[in-house]
């Protein structure tokens, strides 16, 4: 080493600095781990979580601050499961990962967070979430939660490759999100409320497949390689079929208790078929254009679908509220 290399490297700085360079270094280093635990939980998901207010929100059982804040609580375990489910997932296809242009991104298969870690993460994560239920909300909510990590485990390992399995798997778990919120707050759910919110998963569900498979119609790589099982024409018939399940659940639900106001103004629950209807409508624009393959941007992004969902929203409530 050079005299002037030795004098550099002795050279005396401020005491409790580092150098810029090295000192930004290891704080990005320190924090690649954590960030990347996060980015694999999937944030952006966590808006289907949601899901959990749909039974609460249906039998008018959100106006109370008691019910609200158990409401919350459902939502982080319901989200702490879902992200274990992430995390054990790309554990599981770190090396698959690696292989796709763009899901080598993903902080396990980029390398900023150990496939051990990332295992390790998932289960602490699914076992307090699941505990946290069983001593917070009551035995059948961490049941179903429970449930809802072994089904979703099992997805990632073997059943995503099953043909149609795979759809009724991650429908199944748009419905359990819906059925928690009202099996924790001891809410009786509605024949009709489960059958709407089931095809309207599967609706969604298959609109996702559809839109990914004509993205990769005709190229030799699929982002699924189930899709390469699946037909263009089949996926569309599941997800025309779905919808107009959903309507007709729904319109059966809202008339269910007769076309007259009872003593409101309107019949505020039979309008809110016009709403549900024209959402359905709406999402299937771009289901049919296959640019459905993100549900979330679609509902997030798309203005007008935004603009029916108040709609609803403020009909519904007029309905509850028996104006």
């Amino acid at each position: 080493m050079s005299e002037r290399s030795t004098a550099l490297l002795e050279q005396p700085g401020e005491p409790g600095r580092l150098p810029p360079s090295g000192g930004g270094a290891r704080a990005r280093r320190r924090l690649s781990l954590p960030i990347g635990l996060v980015r694999t939980a999937r944030p952006r998901q966590w808006i289907k979580n949601v899901l959990v207010g749909a039974a609460p929100a249906a039998a008018g059982e959100l106006v109370s601050r008691q019910t609200a804040l158990q409401l919350a609580l459902v939502f982080v375990l319901f989200t702490a499961a879902a992200s274990a489910v992430y995390l054990i997932n790309d554990a599981l296809d770190a090396e698959a990962d690696r292989a796709h242009p763009l899901k080598r991104l993903r902080p396990v298969a980029r390398g900023d967070v150990p496939v051990p870690v990332a295992c390790t993460a998932g289960v602490l994560l699914a076992a307090a979430s699941t505990a946290s239920a069983a001593f917070l909300c009551n035995a059948m909510t961490a049941v179903l939660l429970t449930a809802y990590v072994v089904m979703q485990i099992a997805y990632c390992v073997r059943l995503k490759h099953v043909l149609v399995v795979d759809l009724a798997i991650v429908t199944t778990g748009f419905l359990m999100r819906a059925v928690v919120g009202g099996v924790a707050l001891s809410i009786p759910l509605s024949r009709w409320f489960l059958i709407t919110t089931g095809f309207g998963a599967l609706f969604m569900v298959a609109a996702k497949r559809y839109s990914e498979a004509v993205e990769t119609e005709g190229s030799d790589g699929a982002t699924r390689a189930l899709l390469t099982s699946y037909t263009t024409g089949y996926l569309r018939f599941v997800w025309q079929l779905a919808a107009g399940a959903a309507v007709l659940g729904y319109c059966l639900w809202a008339l269910e208790s007769g076309g007259t106001a009872d003593g409101s103004l309107l019949p505020w629950r039979q309008l809110s078929m016009i709403a549900f209807i024209l959402a359905v409508l709406r999402y299937a624009v771009f289901a049919d254009r296959g640019a459905a393959g993100a549900p979330e941007d679609v509902v997030l992004r798309d203005r007008p679908l935004a603009v029916i969902g108040l709609a609803w929203l403020a009909i519904y409530a007029m309905a509850v509220a028996d104006l």
